[in-house]
């Protein structure tokens, strides 16, 4: 057995980001331009000094040290300038709440989120696919990021509220959650509450959607307790709230807070990784024929039932393979609860520490040719060369993302559902790459809509 000692000990780099006057220039990098800043960071270092305003903070950019950070919940907490703006919409949820919390949030939750949950949904979710495309017809344009939002909010809405959301109430929400994901990044990079007190149009159009959401979730609570109770997370809140199987009852306040928090880290990541995925199959035909011939083989016009996701191994990996590509969380932050030492340097307690799936998606060292869309990277025999850490879409470690078998259920119902009905192109021209804020995706894309062959039927068109 070789001796431990004798094991070399890896020797970090640490560094700073340029910058002629960084409070400024760094925030102004994250904003215009972050996806080049961050890919400019690992020349650096493997932890690198940045300023967001009046704040300094450290981008992680190894893997192994963002594992470090993300298994060590008690020393680096959700916290820093993103989760302090999450708190003000999301509250005290599973998502911002502190290491302390969480635990008893997550378990709480979690029976709603197991996988064989995530299966019991197949058909919500193939239903809810399916209308999405209903109305499309040969060569017209659609709006597939609008669409797609829409998909992933009727989708949440009935894994929440059931049926207690009416088609308009969906709309507003959908709505509402769009406009606070694009809020949110520029109040995280520049860190500055004075610049939104001001009373611009985007800021109170930031504010009213704000209230929208909190009115929306108030007026589905009331409308349950109402009503007749239901198996649904708000179910399950519910009867957190009444202290029933002798655990401590749960507050309206907590209610109110998980519900806007899964709302909130449900429906936009979704819905950016299905408009991502379809970009990117219109712009690889032969990884598109492939898919179309799987969801051909097995569905063979059907929509998909539990037992049919795991036949579907390729649509499988060109979602893993597009959350690698565009991944919606593609940048975090945390905070140190205590002094403690990354990389070799100390880092004083209320340190704000950054890492970004992104950043290590696009490593060469872990991914090579990372800015080529592959499924077959994750073919078995080569996804077990993927460095552990280096693919972080839900994060990991206690606080790995609660909904991510939902999510990837979702997703793969969906793409199949619609990839089997129609193949959608773009228009000529230049395709927009994905736009960074609060999350990475596209915010509007058309794509043109031909039917598929194998359609069911129900897409409006005659097959043939």
């Amino acid at each position: 057995m070789k001796d431990v000692a004798s094991i070399p000990q890896r020797t970090w780099t640490v560094g700073t980001a340029p910058g002629i006057f960084p409070p400024i220039s760094h925030g102004i990098a994250l904003f215009r331009r972050p996806l080049a800043f961050l890919n400019s960071l690992p020349a650096r270092g493997d932890l690198v000094e940045i300023r967001l305003g009046p704040q300094h903070a450290w981008m992680v950019c190894h893997p192994e040290l963002v594992h470090q950070v993300l298994t060590d919940t008690r020393t680096f907490d959700k916290g820093g300038p993103q989760y302090d703006r999450l708190r003000s919409v999301m509250g005290d949820g599973v998502v911002t709440c502190r290491h302390g919390e969480h635990r008893r949030r997550r378990s709480l939750l979690q029976p709603s989120f197991r996988p064989s949950r995530a299966a019991a949904s197949t058909g919500l979710m193939a239903e809810e696919a399916r209308a999405a495309c209903r109305d499309w017809r040969p060569g017209r344009k659609v709006d597939i990021a609008g669409a797609m939002v829409t998909l992933s909010t009727q989708v949440a809405s009935r894994l929440l509220f059931s049926d207690s959301l009416d088609a308009a109430k969906v709309a507003e929400l959908r709505d509402c959650l769009t406009v606070v994901a694009r809020g949110l990044f520029v109040r995280t990079v520049v860190p500055v509450d004075a610049l939104f007190r001001v009373p611009t149009p985007g800021n109170r159009r930031y504010l009213r959607a704000v209230d929208g959401l909190h009115a929306i979730i108030d007026s589905a609570v009331a409308e349950r307790r109402r009503g007749v109770a239901r198996d649904d997370l708000l179910g399950v809140l519910l009867e957190a709230a009444r202290g029933d199987g002798g655990a401590a009852a749960i507050s309206e306040q907590e209610i109110h807070d998980q519900l806007i928090t899964i709302l909130l880290t449900g429906v936009d990541p979704t819905a950016l990784c299905l408009t991502s995925a379809f970009s990117l199959l219109a712009q690889h035909p032969d990884v598109e024929r492939r898919l179309h011939a799987e969801v051909d083989t097995v569905l063979d016009g059907r929509l998909p039932g539990p037992d049919d996701v795991p036949r579907l191994v390729h649509t499988g990996r060109v979602i893993t393979e597009t959350l690698r590509h565009s991944p919606p969380g593609w940048l975090f932050t945390r905070i140190t609860t205590q002094e403690t030492e990354l990389a070799g340097h100390r880092l004083p307690r209320g340190t704000t520490v950054l890492y970004s799936p992104y950043l290590l998606h696009h490593d060469p060292a872990s991914f090579p040719d990372p800015d080529l869309f592959l499924p077959d990277r994750w073919l078995p025999e080569r996804a077990a060369a993927v460095p552990a850490g280096a693919w972080l879409p839900f994060a990991a470690g206690r606080r790995t993302c609660l909904g991510n078998a939902v999510a990837r259920q979702e997703a793969v119902v969906a793409l199949a559902t619609i990839a089997g009905r129609w193949r959608l192109r773009h228009p000529a021209g230049p395709v927009a790459p994905p736009r960074p804020a609060a999350t990475l995706g596209h915010r509007a894309l058309t794509m043109i809509c031909e039917p598929r062959s194998h359609g069911g039927g129900d897409n409006g068109v005659t097959n043939t």
